[in-house]
C-alpha cells in the first residue's frame, strides 16, 4: 500500500537495461538522492504502452534536468521486455531501465494488481530524493498518459523542495506565480501571488 508524503515501499525488481542491452536489477535505494518517476503499463506488445513509453522517451533528458531518472515496469518478464524493446519501432529511444514484477508481488503490495488481467493498472508515482511519496497518477488502461504531464507535476515537486514556504497555484507551470504558504493557508491567496 502507498500514501503520500510517507517512505515509498521499498524494492528490488529484475530490469531489462536497454543501455547495457542486458539484465540486472534495480532499487529504490539505487536512486537514491534523486526524484524516481516510477511509471507501471499493463503489458508489452500491446497498442497503447509504446506510445507512453516513446512519450517519456522522447522528455528523458527533460526528467534528468531536474535530478529525476525514469524506471518503467510491469508484470512481464525481462525477456519480453528486450524481446519488445528491440522489435518495436517506437521504442528505439528508450533507454531508461524497464522492471519485471512477473509474479505481480510488487504490484499487489502497491494495490495496482488486476487479479482478472494478472497486470499492473496504468500508474505512476513520482519518489523524492528521501524516498518520499510526492505524487500518485492512476488512469484506466485505455488511457495513456502524458510525459508532458508528469514533467510539470515533477517541476512543481522540485520547486517546492528548492523553495520552502511557497506552493504552486492549480495548473502551475514553470515560471508561473507561486504563493506564499502561511497566506494560502490564511486564506489570502492573491495577496501572496508571486513569480518566484
Amino acid at each position: 500500500m502507498f500514501k503520500i508524503d510517507t517512505p515509498f515501499p521499498d524494492f528490488t525488481l529484475d530490469a531489462y537495461l536497454p543501455k547495457k542491452k542486458d539484465e540486472g536489477k534495480v532499487s529504490l535505494k539505487d536512486f537514491k538522492g534523486k526524484w524516481l518517476i516510477l511509471f507501471w503499463y499493463p503489458a508489452d506488445f500491446t497498442f497503447v504502452c509504446p506510445t507512453e513509453l516513446a512519450d517519456i522517451a522522447t522528455r528523458y533528458k527533460e526528467f534528468q534536468e531536474y535530478d529525476a531518472e525514469i524506471l518503467g515496469a510491469s508484470t512481464d518478464t525481462i525477456y519480453t521486455h528486450k524481446a519488445w524493446l528491440e522489435t518495436e519501432k517506437l521504442l528505439k529511444e528508450v533507454s531508461y531501465p524497464i522492471a519485471a514484477d512477473h509474479a505481480g508481488h510488487f504490484a499487489r503490495m502497491l494495490t495496482i494488481y488486476d487479479e482478472t488481467s494478472g497486470m499492473a493498472q496504468r500508474a505512476a508515482f513520482i519518489i523524492d530524493p528521501d524516498g518520499i511519496l510526492r505524487a500518485v497518477d492512476i488512469v484506466s488502461d485505455p488511457i495513456g498518459r502524458s510525459a508532458g504531464e508528469l514533467l510539470r507535476k515533477l517541476k512543481a515537486l522540485y520547486f517546492v523542495r528548492k523553495n520552502p514556504g511557497r506552493v504552486c497555484p492549480a495548473s502551475w507551470d514553470e515560471g508561473q506565480a507561486t504563493i506564499k504558504k502561511s497566506l494560502a493557508i490564511a486564506g489570502d491567496v492573491g495577496k501572496g501571488m508571486s513569480k518566484r
